[in-house]
């Protein structure tokens, strides 16, 4: 499998992490909150946590304090469906796909609910064939991505598809509410919205950079289900984030990277590129000491993370379209997501001249 193609969106309105904190100093319910959960958000946006600014959507800011089940279900279907269909139509541009050339379109969200799904409301608004194949992806959170490449790969592999759409859209702040819970709390000064997209074939384009699929594998852990993931609190979604995802984000990715190594015959010396989930400013540190990786290793993920913030499912198209856009050179580069479950997702992606 090939990558031909990518694209990737977030709304317009970007949102500096001061002047989200001085939205909430002017909340009218600000003075309701635990003297620790105001620090906890003065330190988290004012302090150097790795993210300058937000794209959201939200227009004005305080819209974010409209937390009612319905407006955050409001704005999840509002944003959803037009946020994917701008990225996929950048990466079928990227790719000189035309809609009707798509034979089969997958879409992982973790963010809201939609029934028919965003295939639905996205086939629609790009005008892809009505016989596609439409498949929704749910529940995966933030490393959804490569279970929806992985699928992707499945269905061209098996000759049930020349063209794959694979799209990834989160509509965090439909997701945010403010109480004293700590992961509550930090989740809201974290996470942004934003969609990525990658259209897959099993032919590389001519005289274009190729990004081959090469090997991919996944880890599962249950036992670490409860540290991160989403809960249900008066009919809406809360992000149940515990202070550990670090280091449990960077022993999984470590186990996953070493078993990916052996299984697939690659010494680690023949890593040249690294596309990593953000996370966070402590994740991607942690990251770094388990894989002995550089800062100018994972910087490709830290631009992504100060200029976004963390995107979820969409972050890798973000860091892999960076990459592939500067010097890192060609070879064997490590992509790699991590989310809900607690999962942990890898491929090695064979890239290289025409």
């Amino acid at each position: 499998m090939f990558i031909i193609g990518l694209g990737t969106t977030t709304p317009p309105r970007r949102y500096p992490q001061r002047e989200s904190w001085e939205a909430l100093q002017n909340w009218s319910q600000f003075p309701q909150l635990q003297p620790r959960s105001q620090a906890l958000l003065k330190k988290v946006l004012c302090g150097d946590n790795g993210i300058d600014a937000r794209h959201l959507a939200l227009d004005p800011l305080t819209e974010a304090f409209d937390q009612t089940p319905d407006a955050l279900q409001a704005r999840f279907t509002r944003h959803a469906p037009a946020l994917a269909a701008e990225a996929a139509r950048r990466a079928l541009k990227d790719a000189d796909c035309p809609p009707a050339a798509i034979d089969a379109v997958l879409i992982s969200t973790c963010t809201g609910y939609l029934c028919p799904g965003l295939t639905s409301y996205v086939s629609e608004l790009l005008g892809l064939r009505e016989n596609v194949f439409a498949l929704d992806l749910v529940g995966q959170g933030c490393g959804a991505a490569l279970p929806n490449l992985r699928a992707g790969e499945a269905l061209l592999a098996a000759g049930r598809a020349k063209r794959v759409l694979s799209i990834c859209v989160e509509v965090c702040s439909a997701a945010f509410f403010i109480d004293d819970d700590p992961g509550v709390l930090i989740s809201a000064c974290l996470f942004a919205d934003g969609a990525g997209a990658a259209v897959l074939s099993n032919e590389p384009l001519p005289a274009r950079r190729r990004v081959k699929w090469k090997y991919s594998d996944s880890r599962l852990v249950p036992a670490e289900r409860d540290t991160l993931r989403f809960g249900h609190s008066n009919g809406r979604l809360r992000n149940i984030l515990l202070p550990q995802v670090p280091q449990v984000a960077s022993e999984i990715a470590g186990e996953l990277l070493s078993g990916s190594l052996a299984a697939a015959g690659v010494q680690r010396e023949q890593i040249t590129g690294w596309v990593l989930h953000t996370g966070g400013r402590d994740v991607i540190l942690a990251l770094r000491k388990k894989l002995k990786l550089s800062a100018d290793d994972v910087r490709h993920s830290s631009a992504v993370l100060r200029e976004y913030g963390n995107l979820s499912s969409p972050t890798v198209y973000f860091v892999l379209e960076r990459a592939l856009a500067d010097t890192v050179p060609d070879g064997l580069w490590w992509l790699s997501a991590f989310g809900a479950g607690f999962s942990c997702h890898g491929a090695f992606l064979e890239i290289g001249a025409a």
